[in-house]
């Protein structure tokens, strides 16, 4: 049993309040503290507990409440740059020290949003709130993180990607990738899918719950259930392929419908052959 956060208590208590928690005067300098302790990364929307990811359901709350408290203001990164948005999330600003490379074109960072050290953002991307981008990974050019998404080690998010987040309902977890996974170009990871440690998504492969992933090698259906997500297993290479409509006029016609397929498992063979460029890093 994780201990209870600081601010935890005083997060539930002024959510419950629902449109008054604007009235309580303890109520910005508390979200504040929450803020913080989400953009640096002590605080998690989802975590892995005894082998199963798990939403801190008190931590989206929070995130909720800063949009309650928070007042549309105009942002303004004093040259060309103007935006509107809620004034409790605005985008983050990094330093030398921060580790991290936000390489010039467009990228931004909302404040509630961890980046660890060694974290590369290619132009343009974007990393909403309450995201987790752990050591090493790679955010390339147009990728979305959206919010709440836990994002693991040396991962490698390819151009066009999008990694949904999932803020409502509270109690569902969020889209997870682990550790070492690539995701092709043009992927959407989407509802709460979870991509185990050091997968491999190729280009265009699409993940949702009500898409089921065909294993070719193990003879398996992988299908989202309940509160089941969508899990891909650890090591599967995936890819887009296509399942025949066995009736009706979709089989009269000769239609199909899109499929995830497993077509292997990493070997060192498929790890020469996604290695990322370390001189890129």
């Amino acid at each position: 049993m994780n201990p209870m956060h600081p601010v935890q208590r005083e997060i539930e208590r002024l959510f419950a309040l629902g449109p008054d928690a604007q009235k309580d005067p303890t109520a910005r300098d508390i979200f504040l503290q929450f803020r913080q302790a989400l953009t640096s990364g002590q605080i998690r929307a989802a975590e892995k507990r005894e082998g199963r990811w798990a939403a801190n359901e008190w931590v989206k709350r929070g995130i909720l409440l800063g949009f309650r408290l928070g007042a549309l203001a105009q942002m303004d990164d004093g040259a060309t740059l103007s935006f509107v948005d809620k004034e409790t999330f605005p985008a983050r600003r990094f330093t030398v020290s921060d580790g991290i490379r936000l390489v010039p074109g467009g990228s931004s960072v909302r404040q509630g949003a961890y980046l660890a050290p060694g974290v590369i953002c290619m132009p343009p991307m974007y990393i909403n709130v309450g995201a987790y981008v752990d050591e090493g990974t790679m955010v390339d050019s147009h990728a979305l993180v959206g919010s709440c998404a836990q994002i693991g080690k040396r991962v490698h998010i390819s151009a066009g990607s999008q990694v949904g987040g999932v803020l409502e309902p509270i109690n569902a977890t969020p889209v997870i990738v682990e550790d070492d996974v690539l995701i092709g170009g043009n992927c959407g990871i989407y509802e709460g899918a979870q991509i185990g440690e050091a997968a491999v998504l190729g280009s265009g492969t699409i993940l949702t719950r009500s898409t089921p992933i065909f294993d070719v090698v193990r003879g398996e259906i992988y299908r989202a259930s309940g509160s089941e997500p969508l899990v891909v297993p650890a090591k599967a290479v995936v890819v887009p392929g296509a399942r025949a409509i066995s009736k009706g006029k979709g089989a009269e016609w000769g239609l199909s419908l899109y499929t995830p397929v497993i077509v292997k498992y990493r070997d060192a063979k498929t790890d020469r052959g996604v290695e990322l460029e370390d001189l890129l890093r």
